[in-house]
């Protein structure tokens, strides 16, 4: 989940063009908001099946968990290139970061399972001498519409398609996905009706307070043939503000109960859309949603001036809010040590941690945040988003010739 300090802002907007009364009514109760189950780049193994016992069933569970680390590494090594040579179960127990249950089955004295296995990637690349490098494209923002019995919605009350992409592991994904959890204004800002308009300015403002650079729109159509009986979807991978089809394709169900996988499915397929399309170019980056260019002016050595961080005391105080991947601890210190070595930077502390997400940072900068954001840049950072709300990486290191990186082996 990414949690949005933004959201009064947005909230704001809506009143100043609905009026108070209606936007109380579209954005309070309803049976919505679906957090996203996992955002880090953990390596991913599943579909494991395991058949343990034991004293009791306790112990045939954990001997279970314990024989799918051991085939899930194997695996994983073999696809990394590392022989899949078999390590100590307490090297194990320090590689792997999640089990991931699918089905299981428990006995007395039984365990039957088809499990998944997460291993924390830069410890696993470290253990098999191989790069963790993950080339990532820039932040996009997923609106996930889904048309059902002639409807089409996306937040305004929880869906199985918004269920299914919140399950969705994107690990193994090139595309940097902004999966919002569709509670608080999620419904008045991404709907429908925003889909197919191409206004660049609206879309621009939108984008911005999810710390976004663009819009990919996953649309499903779910057609029963009758109640209870064969379910078939039909997918558009969509992207940007003028709705482009990419790629379309169809699934069928047998029935309403496998209706979850159906679209789980869907997802994998539509993230290899996606994928694909960023390799051959297809998701440059809008220039309508860049921000409006500044006034020329004939004095470059003004610009330069006006433009360079500064520590004035008398220059305005602003609070800024900052989005950043947060793997683990020292990446919180160290990037918050970074935020205060920018001059003009009063103070910097995190807001909302999420250790394997997005953390959220508050500091409160003496200027302008184009100041800070020129600050950043020139420390090697990555800012995407404007304003005072902004989303920094660290910009990708270049790795040897003889490395390539191994984000295309793992899945």
């Amino acid at each position: 989940m990414r949690s949005r300090p933004f959201l009064a802002t947005a909230a704001a907007i809506g009143v100043a063009v609905l009026g108070a009364g209606a936007v109380v009514a579209q954005i309070e109760g309803g049976d919505r908001g679906v957090a996203a189950v996992d955002s880090s780049n953990d390596y991913e193994v599943g579909s494991v099946s395991v058949d343990t016992s034991g004293p009791n069933a306790q112990a045939a569970r954990v001997a279970g968990w314990r024989e799918a680390q051991r085939k899930a590494w194997v695996q994983l090594s073999r696809r990394l290139g590392g022989g899949g040579a078999m390590v100590p179960d307490g090297t194990l127990d320090s590689l792997v970061s999640a089990i991931v249950v699918g089905n299981e089955q428990i006995g007395p004295t039984r365990y039957i399972a088809q499990l998944g296995v997460l291993f924390d990637r830069a410890r696993t690349a470290g253990l098999l001498g191989i790069s963790s490098y993950v080339s990532r494209t820039p932040p996009l923002v997923v609106v996930p519409v889904v048309w059902s019995g002639g409807v089409g919605g996306v937040f305004e009350q929880r869906t199985a398609w918004q269920e299914a992409w919140a399950r969705f592991r994107t690990s193994t994904s090139e595309i940097d996905y902004i999966r919002p959890p569709g509670n608080g204004a999620d419904p008045l800002l991404l709907n429908v009706g925003q889909t197919q308009r191409p206004a660049r300015g609206w879309w621009r403002k939108v984008l911005d307070l999810y710390g976004g650079t663009d819009v990919l729109i996953p649309v499903v159509r779910l057609r029963r043939q009758w109640p209870g009986g064969p379910v078939i979807g039909e997918f558009e991978a969509r992207h940007g503000p003028d709705n482009r089809l990419l790629s379309r394709f169809a699934l069928r169900a047998a029935n309403a109960s496998a209706l979850p996988q159906l679209l789980d499915a869907g997802v994998k397929r539509m993230d290899d859309i996606y994928q694909a399309a960023a390799r051959g170019g297809y998701l440059r980056g809008d220039p309508g949603l860049s921000p409006p260019p500044t006034e020329a002016v004939s004095d470059i050595p003004a610009v330069t001036e006006t433009l360079a961080p500064t520590d004035d005391a008398s220059a305005p105080v602003v609070s800024i809010i900052v989005q950043v991947e947060t793997p683990d601890a020292g990446a919180v210190a160290s990037t918050e040590s970074a935020l205060r070595g920018v001059p003009g930077v009063r103070s910097a502390s995190t807001s909302s941690l999420a250790l394997g997400g997005v953390s959220l940072m508050v500091l409160s900068f003496a200027g302008e945040p184009a100041n800070f954001r020129a600050g950043l840049e020139a420390r090697g950072w990555q800012v995407f988003g404007g304003g005072t709300t902004m989303r920094i990486r660290r910009a990708p290191q270049l790795l040897p010739p003889d490395l390539q990186p191994d984000n295309a082996l793992a899945g």
